[in-house]
């Protein structure tokens, strides 16, 4: 019944950030199998009938929102309350993996608020157990601990660090982060978070974080060596000392940027040399958005403590952070005792019962749909998708620049790409290909 925008597909489209946000090459599965959408407005509404005013005086502003009221979705298409349709391509900020309203996921989501919604972790869920164990046959890590959001799962990384540094006998420890990162808003995170701007106004923020420029292997280094070196101290002060690395796969919020696997062998390298863990935040990049289930496996390190978001859930709100069981052992001694952890080995261990909590976390109405995501990942060939979409996208660019190229590197270009994608037993286009029909 709503009048629907006229169609052009040869009008400009001002604004495009109305329409078009933050594309997540995940998601991009579900353009294939979506229908076409009835409408793609060509111009950024003027307004919307919904009464923005009564919204913004009940809910705090912490969003530039755009007028726009989203009434439904389906796949990748959202609707708004006045009709027009929308391709979203922010997939709720990296969130909505399988599209919007996903049948299977609707229908484990209401089949388990059917059972059981939640119970305290006093007890066994088994939604929880079966998720725990599809993420860690994904990496070498061994443990899970499940939280409701990124940021609580990096804090809970930030807390297993000073943990097992204390244990250690670090009085001071310091966990290294990279400039132009994000890590969250709580004040350990934000903390964490090496850019200015995210926190003034909140000070005095939490002691124990030093910064380098992402990439930048000689910074790193030489921030390792000054928190390392012994130095003479007045009486009763401790030297400050490395516990952790933490660094994202790729750069997010610093504007796209991918991390370089000398960079990470480096922080892999330095922390080995010093007892210390190397942390990754995936909360961006993991499950399945950059061509592996996990952003660091593209760069040729293992780590020791894992965090993820986001994807996790698709659209399921849920986070968790993963550890090593056994492989983390300290070169500077037995540590003492605690009533809080292990003395051995375990890095799971440094956070027990009497350490670290989350009540609402983890319950079945969450682990359940994540985990039914996960089965839907796997059915649907997902990581599959997105190395193919990249292929063909580094095809398209040979197309275009087959000109400058003499022949014999147009057909080389041609073979390499048709060979892998082909080895992932994937579609082959032959007109993305150089060469190919509609070059």
């Amino acid at each position: 019944g709503s009048r629907q925008p006229r169609c052009d597909s040869r009008q400009p489209t001002p604004h495009r950030e109305m329409l078009l946000v933050l594309a997540t090459s995940a998601s991009l599965h579900t353009a294939a199998r979506a229908r076409p959408p009835t409408c793609v407005a060509t111009a950024p509404p003027v307004g919307t009938s919904y009464d923005t005013g009564a919204f913004d005086a009940a809910v705090m502003k912490t969003y530039n929102r755009y007028p726009l009221a989203v009434a439904g979705g389906e796949g990748c298409e959202l609707v708004d309350l006045d009709g027009r349709r929308y391709l979203d391509f922010a997939a709720g900020i990296s969130t909505c993996t399988l599209g919007h309203a996903n049948p299977k996921l609707a229908a484990a989501v209401a089949a388990q608020m059917g059972r059981v919604n939640h119970v305290s972790n006093l007890y066994y869920i088994p939604e929880q157990g079966e998720l725990a164990q599809r993420l860690v046959a994904t990496c070498n890590l061994d443990k899970v601990f499940f939280c409701n959001s990124g940021a609580e799962a990096n804090e809970g990384a930030i807390k297993l660090a000073r943990k097992r540094a204390s244990l250690r006998g670090v009085e001071r420890p310091v966990i290294i982060t990279a400039k132009q990162s994000f890590h969250g808003r709580t004040l350990a995170t934000l903390t964490a978070t090496g850019q200015p701007k995210y926190q003034e106004g909140f000070g005095p923020l939490p002691d124990g974080f030093a910064y380098v420029e992402y990439n930048d292997v000689d910074e790193l280094r030489a921030l390792v060596k000054s928190l390392t070196r012994p130095r003479r101290l007045p009486f009763g002060r401790h030297p400050r000392r490395l516990a952790a690395i933490l660094l994202e796969p790729l750069q997010g919020e610093g504007g796209i940027r991918p991390g370089d696997a000398a960079f990470f062998q480096a922080a892999r390298q330095l922390c080995d040399e010093h007892d210390a863990l190397l942390m990754v935040d995936e909360v961006q990049s993991g499950v399945c958005r950059s061509g592996a289930f996990w952003g660091h496996q593209r760069l040729g390190v293992e780590v020791d403590v894992l965090t993820s978001a986001k994807a996790l859930g698709g659209g399921v709100p849920i986070g968790a952070m993963m550890c090593k069981a056994s492989s983390i052992r300290s070169r500077i001694g037995a540590p003492p005792r605690s009533p809080c952890g292990s003395s051995g080995p375990e890095c799971h261990k440094r956070l027990s019962h009497a350490c670290h909590a989350c009540s609402a976390a983890c319950r079945a109405a969450c682990c359940a749909p994540a985990a039914a995501a996960a089965q839907l990942r796997h059915e649907h060939l997902i990581l599959g998708r997105v190395v193919c979409l990249q292929v063909l996208e580094v095809a398209k660019q040979l197309r275009l620049l087959r000109r400058e190229l003499r022949l014999v590197g147009g057909i080389v270009a041609r073979h390499v790409v048709q060979e892998r994608i082909m080895r992932r037993g994937l579609p082959v286009d032959e007109a993305a290909l150089p060469g190919g029909r509609c070059g």
